[in-house]
């Protein structure tokens, strides 16, 4: 196989969770547009639809699955309905997420639960349900795990995120976990973690105040685009990355080395 041809991913299923907008939208796409048959997850059916008929616009084969990922009990049949629609799921993308913002001695317990029941729970659920239910019998898969920057670090003055800090942090740590209890089942578990881009739709009032600064002290002198996680999520999707489990894969403009 060439080297290109790595790259390709024709005709394997891709399941992309909070895929009808923002960076979960960016994914699904650069992924289809490396050959994957999409299957997009979101709560909203209006949203869902809108990106499903912008993927198809494109040559795109997709389809949209509502599922609230915060109610594990809707995971099987989520998993159920994207392989009864689409055949076996090669690929995983856990996009999903939420944030919540409020100073840690105030912080409420309904905002930490909500953010850990999405950004942790619900990967570590739907991961277990598609590892046994398509990837362990059939020996390969990949499963890549969105994280942020904000995993790798504590948070600067005037930001408050004790809970989406923490919950990326311990998704790092469930990626490499996983990577080494599935790696003899040919399962590929890594995790891309962007750093500011001004599609995050639920971060922009919170994270609004310092876009800037963080634009000023990033090497590349900007933050990231539309573009930016495409080549990124096809890599760890594709044969390409086929030597590489358990890695995280910063996508911040070199923000965070400085």
């Amino acid at each position: 196989m060439g080297v290109m041809g790595l790259f390709r991913l024709d005709g394997k299923v891709a399941l992309v969770t909070g895929g009808s907008r923002g960076l979960g939208l960016q994914l699904a796409a650069g992924l289809g547009e490396a050959g994957c048959r999409l299957a997009i997850a979101a709560r909203k059916a209006d949203e869902l639809a809108a990106a499903e008929a912008l993927l198809r616009a494109r040559g795109i084969e997709a389809a949209g699955f509502v599922c609230d990922l915060r109610r594990p009990a809707g995971i099987p049949a989520l998993v159920e309905s994207v392989v009864q629609r689409m055949g076996p799921i090669d690929v995983l993308v856990n996009n999903a997420g939420t944030i919540w913002s409020a100073p840690a001695e105030d912080h409420p317990d309904e905002g930490w639960h909500k953010v850990m029941q999405l950004n942790v729970d619900a990967p570590f659920f739907l991961s277990r349900e598609v590892a046994r239910r398509c990837m362990i019998p059939r020996g390969q898969g990949k499963i890549v795990n969105i994280g942020s920057v904000a995993g790798l670090k504590g948070t600067q003055a005037g930001v408050h995120t004790v809970a989406y800090n923490t919950s990326k942090a311990a998704l790092l740590n469930l990626t490499r976990t996983l990577a080494c209890e599935w790696g003899p089942y040919g399962i590929h578990v890594n995790a891309l973690c962007p750093g500011l881009f001004p599609t995050q739709e639920e971060g922009r009032s919170v994270l609004g105040h310092v876009r800037e600064p963080v634009r000023a002290r990033t090497p590349l002198q900007r933050l990231g685009g539309e573009e930016d996680l495409k080549g990124s999520i096809v890599f760890l999707a594709s044969e390409a990355s086929s030597h590489i489990t358990g890695q995280v894969l910063v996508v911040d403009g070199g923000e965070s080395v400085r």
